[in-house]
């Protein structure tokens, strides 16, 4: 595959990341199915640079878009037009994560530096903050942007180091509008009860 095919996919990517991330922001369902969009582009672009945490971190998305659509309709009949339904963060969520993260990343470092990663620390710990990330943004935890502004800010170093430059601006993007999402969210936010 020709560096142009490759830069065209990265360009998708960004295009639609950016539209995914305005209607992540106004909790709006259709985010869900750009998400799967997203993810396989991105998905690819990491493959090919043998980025593999990233690649495989995109294939997780690709999984968790459906999830997330289902939950947020759900959700999504218990608030009036223009609210974001949130969910209370339970300890024990918090508690589980920050192990996962911490136990997660030392493993994934090593895995990714056995397998010839081209940044096997940026890539683990960006890694496992945007799978909890991810799992958190499914459940509207208010707190998911702020482990998408750290996640986001590694993203775009470990771009930037592989040169992928297109990429690494999309992320710079998404630090930006993480920053905006979580003043929104906590703005327009309605908490909702627990649906199984």
């Amino acid at each position: 595959m020709t560096m142009d095919w490759i830069q065209a996919i990265e360009i998708f990517a960004m295009v639609t990341g950016i539209a995914y991330v305005v209607l992540e922001i106004l909790q709006k369902n259709a985010m869900w199915v750009l998400g799967i969009l997203t993810g396989a582009a991105c998905a690819f672009s990491f493959g090919v640079q043998h980025v593999w945490a990233s690649m495989g971190l995109n294939i997780y998305y690709v999984a968790v878009s459906v999830l997330g659509f289902i939950r947020w309709k759900k959700d999504a009949q218990q608030v009036t037009e223009g609210e974001i339904h949130l969910r209370l963060i339970p300890a024990g969520v918090a508690v589980w994560s920050t192990v996962l993260f911490l136990l997660g990343s030392l493993a994934l470092i090593g895995l990714l530096r056995a397998t010839g990663d081209s940044a096997p620390v940026l890539d683990g710990m960006a890694t496992m903050l945007s799978v909890i990330g991810t799992w958190w943004l499914a459940q509207s935890y208010l707190q998911q942007w702020m482990l998408w502004i750290v996640a986001d800010i590694l993203s775009t170093a470990l771009c930037i180091s592989t040169g992928q430059y297109w990429m690494a601006l999309l992320y710079t993007l998404y630090v930006g509008s993480a920053i905006y999402g979580y003043f929104h969210w906590k703005r327009h936010g309605k908490y909702v009860t627990s649906q199984a």
